[in-house]
C-alpha cells in the first residue's frame, strides 16, 4: 500500500479494529447510541457496559458502515474510554481521537466525530434507562441563519468537512444568501470551530 496517506496507527486500527460488535456475541449493553452522517455516507452504533457503583465505562462494542478513518477512529476510541468515568468518556473530543491516531487528513476529521457522537448518545441512553435524566446532556442547536434555517451544528460540520472560508461556507450551507445579516456571526463561529478542531 504505497499510496496509504494515513499513519501506521490508523492503518493498524483499520486492518485490525478493536471491540467490533459481533452479531453472534451476546453483548448485554447498558446503553446504545446510533448516529449517521448522510453526507459522508457513514453510520455508527456504539454500545457500552457500565459499572453502576463506580460510574465507570467497563466495556464497549461498536459497528459502522464507514470509511477507514471512521473505523480506525472508533476502534481507538473504544480502547481509550474503557476505565474512564462516564463524564470523562463523554468529553473525549474528535481532536483527542485524531491525536491518538497520529493525525488524520483534514478532510477526514469529520469521520472521527461519528464515534464520539455515538458514544455520547450511548451514555445519554444509559442515563435515560436508569432514570438519571438530570445527567442527560443534550447539545441544543442554535439557529444562526434565520432565512435558511442553518444552525451552529451545521457550521461546525461544514468546518469538519473542509470548509475554510465564508464563500465555501455559503456554498456548503446556503447561509447568508438571503438577507446576509448572519454573515459576521457565522464567520466568527467558523473561525472558532477551525481553531477548536485544527489549531
Amino acid at each position: 500500500m504505497s499510496d496509504w496517506v494515513y499513519s501506521d496507527i490508523v492503518k493498524k486500527h483499520f486492518m485490525e479494529p478493536q471491540n467490533i460488535l459481533d452479531d453472534k456475541e451476546d453483548f448485554q449493553a447498558d446503553g446504545k447510541g446510533t448516529v449517521g452522517n448522510v453526507k459522508c455516507g457513514d453510520e455508527m452504533m456504539f454500545a457500552i457496559k457500565v459499572d453502576k457503583e463506580k460510574n465507570i465505562l467497563t466495556d464497549c462494542r461498536w459497528k459502522t458502515y464507514g470509511c477507514a478513518s471512521a473505523i480506525a477512529s472508533t476502534s481507538i476510541l473504544s480502547e481509550a474510554v474503557k476505565g474512564m468515568t462516564l463524564d470523562e468518556a463523554f468529553n473525549v473530543s474528535p481532536k483527542d481521537i485524531a491525536q491518538k491516531l497520529g493525525g488524520l487528513p483534514e478532510h477526514k476529521i469529520h469521520c472521527s466525530v461519528l464515534g464520539d457522537k455515538a458514544l455520547r448518545a450511548a451514555i445519554n441512553d444509559y442515563y435515560t434507562k436508569n432514570n438519571m435524566l438530570s445527567k442527560v446532556k443534550k447539545d441544543k442547536a442554535k439557529i444562526i441563519c434565520q432565512c435558511m434555517n442553518v444552525t451552529d451544528h451545521e457550521i461546525e460540520d461544514a468546518v469538519l468537512e473542509g470548509v475554510r472560508s465564508m464563500i465555501e461556507l455559503q456554498e456548503h450551507t446556503k447561509l447568508g444568501t438571503v438577507c446576509g445579516q448572519c454573515k459576521e456571526q457565522a464567520n466568527e463561529l467558523m473561525n472558532t470551530y477551525i481553531k477548536k478542531h485544527f489549531a
